[in-house]
């Protein structure tokens, strides 16, 4: 397993930016499919993004267009630039990393991080 580091969260009114960092420690990094969920109080964990080894992306319709995944393999760290944000967004946001995934639809994501909060004010 890999350990995971989130950063970058904050509070900002509703139609700013954040971008979240997700710094991964270990040796394979470039081998590891990437993910961000987010878990808003009182719902589940939902699905956000992720990012497999080559950089194929997938994204959540709830996000598409206003969010986007990268990754710096150099730097073991995976990012979500995040714009246009809406009240809605505003969750717990987790990083998690896997290095079996076949698929992002269907990645059993072995690694988490602790979280970082994003509170988005109208």
């Amino acid at each position: 397993q890999v350990q995971l580091v989130e950063s970058g969260g904050g509070s900002v009114q509703a139609g700013g930016s954040l971008r979240l960092s997700c710094a991964a420690s270990g040796r394979t990094f470039n081998r590891y499919a990437m993910g961000w969920f987010r878990q808003a109080p009182g719902k589940e964990r939902e699905f956000v993004t992720a990012i497999n080894w080559i950089g194929s992306t997938y994204y959540a319709d709830s996000v598409k267009g206003r969010f986007g995944i990268s990754r710096d393999n150099a730097k073991n760290t995976v990012y979500l630039q995040m714009i246009s944000l809406k009240p809605e967004d505003t969750a717990v946001y987790y990083c998690a990393a896997d290095e079996t995934c076949i698929a992002l639809v269907t990645c059993p994501w072995g690694s988490w991080g602790q979280g970082t909060q994003v509170t988005v004010s109208s």
